[in-house]
């Protein structure tokens, strides 16, 4: 793309993120009441001239300003730089919008991110990543490990603003089969100077419904733009990108807080959903549903898998065969549980395993900040030597023979390169990008290019579990 092309389809940008303003201002409900209550004034009101508007609330001015000069500086950058030079740019200049964001309430703040991803408010990376970086797993070629958790996009809302940003597969859920609040507000709570979060959201969800009609249409859009390329099809046996675009999609499956049977809520998930995604999670892991960690237990955790296996399989495939299945464990474990575990991911050929969701525990520094106390699990850099430990057990306890995903705590290029020495073969994050937004992508993917290159690895594959070779 030329300098004069980017710089055309950077106004038309600012141009339609300035139409669409009102939307940030108010919910579709608020607008539709607003237009019924209009539609029903009296005509001495008509006469009496329009009503003054309140002016929008300070911090969201700041924000809606910083937004708007970002775009300003931005056109004017791109008139005079290339795409790359302009995209490396734009990545580094959401770093000054991350203080604003930190003025706002926490669930609060995550909502806004979202709808900004979902509407293309987010700078989308054009360059690719370093060779070294890319692997294959499943079938499927990923350019990078680095992944955004689950608990981020819940409702599928904003899959392809994400993967444009760069990250190598994003996962999207816990979705549950009927649309539930989760648990009474206030429920996120930021550790800012321990680099954590305390969330007990309880799979707040919009319902299965919901959600595979937002990947149905991602998906029949993604089939178009495969129709139509001018692109030869590949005769390699693995597939660039993913069912949802250039990145790989997981869909990370819940339960209803009052269902009473578990399975037939996993296996409702996967008949609805399993052909909207790349891989399938079966999250048993999170503290914030009552009895849901108990299905981890050995004679639970293999009824439980056998019967979504089975619901898996039994669906019409083509010839990709059906998405892999994972289960998302919790590091609060004992080793007997995590024998138990590999016992059953062994014996059923578990397509892999996510380690691991977040702690009821208050590991050090967390446990002595003043809101250490609050019920729910703890995310981030404290949880990174405890969430790493049981990675490492459990590469130990399955020879490697499964893949493993590492999830908590990863901050930097390090973080993820000690999860994949430790046996991960994917990482993810999450409490890192709410704190750090879009300019963390680029620069972990960087990292941990310079620690693979460091030690001598070609590939990400080459040093999954160098610790132990």
């Amino acid at each position: 793309m030329s300098s004069s092309a980017a710089a055309l389809a950077w106004r038309r940008s600012l141009r339609d993120a300035l139409l669409r303003g009102s939307a940030w201002r108010g919910a579709p409900a608020a607008n539709s009441a607003a237009a019924r209550l209009a539609g029903t004034a009296s005509a001495s009101e008509a006469a009496a001239g329009p009503k003054k508007v309140p002016p929008p609330p300070r911090k969201g001015r700041l924000l809606t300003g910083a937004m708007i000069g970002l775009a300003i500086a931005g056109g004017a950058y791109v008139s005079t730089a290339d795409e790359a030079k302009f995209c490396g740019w734009l990545f580094k200049s959401t770093q000054l919008v991350n203080p604003l964001f930190a003025l706002l309430d926490a669930e609060f703040a995550h909502r806004l991110a979202v709808t900004a991803a979902s509407h293309g408010f987010v700078p989308r990376e054009k360059r690719p990543d370093p060779s070294v970086l890319g692997l294959e797993i499943w079938g499927r070629k990923f350019t990078n490990p680095i992944g955004l958790a689950a608990g981020f996009d819940k409702n599928a809302e904003a899959v392809e603003g994400l993967l444009g940003m760069g990250f190598g597969f994003v996962e999207v859920g816990s979705v549950t089969p009927l649309p539930q609040e989760g648990n009474p507000k206030p429920r996120i709570f930021r550790l800012r100077e321990h680099g954590a979060v305390i969330n007990r959201c309880g799979f707040n969800s919009e319902g299965i419904v919901v959600v595979a009609k937002r990947l149905g249409a991602q998906h029949g859009k993604r089939k178009m733009e495969e129709t139509s390329s001018s692109t030869s099809p590949t005769t390699s046996d693995v597939k660039q990108g993913g069912k949802a675009g250039p990145g790989i999609l997981g869909v990370n499956l819940g339960k209803n807080k009052i269902s009473e049977d578990a399975t037939a809520d996993y296996v409702q998930g996967v008949h609805t959903l399993s052909q909207y995604a790349d891989y399938l999670v079966i999250n048993v892991s999170s503290p914030n549903t009552p009895g849901l960690r108990k299905l981890q237990g050995r004679k639970q955790l293999k009824d439980l898998v056998k019967k979504v296996q089975a619901a898996r399989d039994e669906m019409q495939w083509a010839e990709d065969g059906p998405p892999p299945l994972l289960v998302k464990i919790a590091p609060d474990l004992s080793k007997q549980d995590l024998e138990d575990i590999a016992a059953v991911a062994l014996a059923l050929r578990l397509d892999g395993l996510i380690i691991s969701n977040t702690t009821i525990s208050r590991p050090s520094p967390a446990d002595t900040h003043p809101l250490a106390q609050e019920a729910g699990g703890l995310s981030g850099k404290p949880l990174f030597d405890l969430s790493t430990n049981v990675l490492r057990e459990m590469y130990i306890l399955t020879r490697g023979k499964i893949p493993l995903i590492g999830c908590g705590g990863v901050s930097s290029g390090e973080d993820a390169y000690k999860k994949i020495r430790s046996g991960a073969t994917l990482v993810q994050l999450y409490t890192a990008f709410a704190y750090g937004g879009p300019a963390l992508i680029p620069r972990i993917k960087a990292e941990l290019a310079e620690c693979l290159e460091r030690d001598g690895f070609k590939s990400v594959q080459e040093a999954v579990g160098a610790d132990f070779k």
